[in-house]
Parts: structure tokens; C-alpha cells; sequence
């Protein structure tokens, strides 16, 4: 791995695996406290004091398309957090492809609708099959990677948040429906999210308006719920309009398309919308109640531990750590690094997005011991020859070391600055 000296002294400490939560952080009533910096000379004066990883970016912002939110929490004497956000060409209309970022709201919305159903012993361990009668669907009645092969929202959302599994999420993209996950986001204060598409690649723009039946069945094999088949009969379009991008594409058939790519119909997300979902998850008691998830306390464990663990850490899903190394989705900080990450102190709650050339992290990231703790997010554009669809992206030569970088930076800052009260993380312990 390339390191940089100013990094890795303070990440030498231990820890252990297991997860806790002490659920009285919940009872409390926290009101949000947020300052929000658009001026991006903070950001652009940390990257400029390391020329050598940032140079290349800094003088061709435009051409990577690079946007970064970097979110200070301060901690009272109590432990309530403060937020402060400063971002560096931060721009909604600047569309990138969110690719997996999209797995992190429809796996929070996935538990939320489990729990309004409000179904005796209808649960995300609850067997899950998808029923095919429509063009595109696939019939789904076990899940190789579960314990004893049954599939359920729970082991969708594990091999989700472990691995950006794309078949998982087109599972859970159908038991939510288009419709529901786009209105729900929605009523939570995202009215510019659009989430339209399976990652199934065979189904088109009206194929994913319409989702699989769905049944749950009791440990008798006993049918609790059905869902019909359900059919979006409203437009979801981009509102930032049409959206073309790139000097050509290859397309499905494997053939060269000598004209932008058409995203107008895709999947559209914000880096700030992405920001603020992962926020409502991480401090859900820190935002305005109409942005919260309606998860339970044990939820919102789950998320957190799967958010945070590696890959090997898992017995189902089981990974093997030649395919999937504990840097696999941490991309600040680890992008580089391809050994076992020994230091369990510092964890990183995350979704990632790879695709089109668009590469994008977005964390809460702490060290239990040394107290620290921050929230970034990034996107960057790596794609020299302007051709989408065919598989030559700069992701290991410039994408993987900026984002691997930019990690580093923050981490160092905030190892250096100086704080009025210790954050108590104890919420997010591993031990």
C-alpha cells in the first residue's frame, strides 16, 4: 500500500469484532444543529497542502468532475452533535451516475416497510420468493449465499452493504416497487431523488416500472403476505432534464454508439441527498423527524454493523478474502490497500458507486479509541476516452488513489484538531 507518514501512527491501536448498542441514545431528544460552508477554500487549502497526491485534480476540476462534502461534528458536554459542512464544487445539476449509492436508501426503506406492514412474525429474516410474469423478472426461491439457501430482506441488505451486490438489490427493488421508494423518499424531504431501475441489465425503462410479485412465508412454508405484481403508472423522468453525456457508448448488443449516453431515465442522486440519508441513519435523532427512517432499535444495529464490516467478517453471505479483501468498499482511506486491515479501532460506515467512470464514496468514519469522527463523501469522473460502456476507466491510476488519499487528509486534520468535549462512540463500538 502507499501510505503517507501522516496517517497511519495514530490508527496503531487494537480492538474486537463484535457489535453493541447502548439504546438509550435513542430515548433522547436531540435537536439538530447544522452550519452549512459552500465556500470551498477550506477544502481547496487542505488539498492544495499535499500537491503531490491533489495537483492533477486541482488543475482539472472540471474534467473529473470532482464534488466533496466534508462534515465536522462537534460534541457538547452531553454528547450531542453539532454539524458543520463545507463542500468543494458541490452542484446537484452536475449529474453523475450514483451507481450502488442507491442500495443505501432502498435497504433503510426496505426495513421501514417491513415494520408499517405491521404483519405478525413478518420480519427481514422472514423466507422472501420472487415470482416471475412479467418481461425481465426472475424467479427467485432460494439464495445460495443464505443459511440453509433461504432468501430474505435481511441477507439482501448483508450482501448489499458487504459487497454492492447488484442482484440483491434488484430483489429489493422489487419488494419495494418504483413507485413507493420514489414517493417515500419523497415525504422524507428528497423530492429530487430518482430511483427507477433495476440492475438487471436486460429490463428497460418500462420493464422496471414494473415490479415482481412477491410472497412471504411462514417456517411452515405457510403464505403470510403477498404483494400483487405492481405497475408504476407514473413518469419518473431526471429533473435536471435530459441528461447526455460522453462522445459515445457501447450498447447492450456490444455495439459502439457514436453518440452520448442518455441518462435521462436513470437513477439520479445527489451527493448532498446521499450525505444527508446517511446522516438520518448514522444520527437520526440529529435531523428533523420528517427525514427519519422508521426503523426500530435493532434496525438500525443491523445497518450499522453491515455498513462497517468486512467482508470476511461475515458468516452468511460468506466471502472469500481473495475476492473480496477488507478494502473492497473502502474506498477513503484503504482504496490501496490490499492486505488484512488489522486495526478494528477505526471503522467506516459506508456506501460506495462504480460506474460510467463515476467513482463515489460516502462515510461516517471514527476511531473508537482516539475519539475522532467525521462524515465525507466524494465523487470523482475518471474516463479518458470519453466512450461509456466499455470498460476503460482510470479507476486504479487516478480514481482509487484520490479517494484513497482525500481519506487520509481528513483523518489527519481531524486527529489534529482540537476539540472541546471527546465524542462518546460507544453507539458504534466494536468489541
Amino acid at each position: 500500500m502507499k501510505t503517507a507518514p501522516y496517517i497511519f501512527l495514530p490508527l496503531l491501536l487494537s480492538g474486537s469484532l463484535f457489535f453493541t448498542f447502548p439504546f438509550s441514545v435513542y430515548s433522547q431528544q436531540v435537536k439538530q444543529r447544522e452550519t452549512k460552508n459552500t465556500d470551498a477554500d477550506f477544502i481547496e487549502s487542505l488539498l492544495k497542502s499535499h500537491p503531490k497526491e491533489f495537483q492533477n485534480i486541482l488543475s482539472n476540476p472540471k474534467k473529473y468532475e470532482v464534488q466533496i462534502i466534508y462534515t465536522q461534528i462537534n460534541r457538547d458536554k452531553n454528547n450531542v452533535p453539532s454539524f458543520k459542512q463545507y463542500s468543494y464544487h458541490l452542484d446537484p445539476t452536475n449529474y453523475f451516475y450514483p451507481a450502488s449509492l442507491v442500495k443505501l436508501p432502498c435497504s433503510a426503506l426496505a426495513l421501514e416497510k417491513l415494520n408499517h406492514l405491521k404483519i405478525p412474525a413478518l420480519d427481514k429474516n422472514t423466507c422472501m420468493q420472487t415470482d416471475s410474469a412479467y418481461v425481465c423478472q426472475r424467479k427467485i426461491t432460494k439464495d445460495t449465499t443464505a443459511l440453509n439457501y433461504v432468501p430474505t430482506v435481511a441477507n439482501y441488505i448483508r450482501r448489499m452493504l458487504l459487497v454492492s451486490d447488484n442482484d440483491a438489490y434488484s430483489r429489493i427493488y422489487e419488494f419495494l416497487g418504483q413507485q413507493y421508494i420514489n414517493e417515500e423518499l419523497n415525504k422524507k424531504g428528497y423530492p429530487n431523488i430518482r430511483i427507477t431501475h433495476r440492475f438487471d441489465a436486460d429490463c428497460d425503462t418500462k420493464q422496471n416500472k414494473c415490479t415482481n410479485q412477491i410472497t412471504f412465508l411462514d417456517s411452515g412454508g405457510k403464505s403470510i403476505y403477498n404483494q400483487p405484481m405492481i405497475m408504476n403508472t407514473t413518469e419518473l423522468k431526471n429533473p435536471i432534464g435530459v441528461i447526455k453525456k460522453g462522445t459515445g457508448y457501447i450498447d447492450g448488443k456490444g455495439r459502439m454508439v457514436h453518440e452520448p449516453k442518455d441518462y435521462t431515465y436513470m437513477n439520479y442522486l445527489s451527493l448532498q441527498d446521499i450525505s444527508d440519508i446517511l446522516k438520518s441513519i448514522m444520527f437520526p435523532n440529529s435531523v428533523e423527524k420528517e427525514k427519519r427512517f422508521d426503523l426500530t432499535k435493532e434496525d438500525y444495529t443491523f445497518l450499522y454493523k453491515y455498513m462497517s464490516m468486512y467482508p470476511r467478517e461475515s458468516d452468511y453471505p460468506k466471502y472469500n478474502v481473495k475476492d473480496f479483501e477488507d478494502s473492497y468498499k473502502k474506498y477513503f482511506m484503504y482504496a490501496n490497500f490490499h492486505k488484512k486491515i488489522e486495526v478494528d479501532s477505526v471503522r467506516i460506515f459506508n456506501i460506495v458507486g462504480q460506474s460510467y467512470g463515476n467513482l463515489a464514496d460516502v462515510a461516517y468514519i471514527i476511531n473508537i479509541d482516539r475519539k475522532i469522527e467525521f462524515m465525507l463523501s466524494a465523487v470523482i469522473y475518471v474516463n479518458e476516452d470519453g466512450i461509456l460502456n466499455d470498460g476503460k476507466y482510470e479507476y486504479k491510476t487516478i480514481g482509487f488513489p484520490f479517494l484513497d488519499e482525500l481519506g487520509k487528509i481528513f483523518y489527519d486534520y481531524e486527529f489534529k484538531k482540537k476539540k472541546d468535549y471527546l465524542p462518546n462512540l460507544s453507539t458504534f463500538k466494536l468489541r
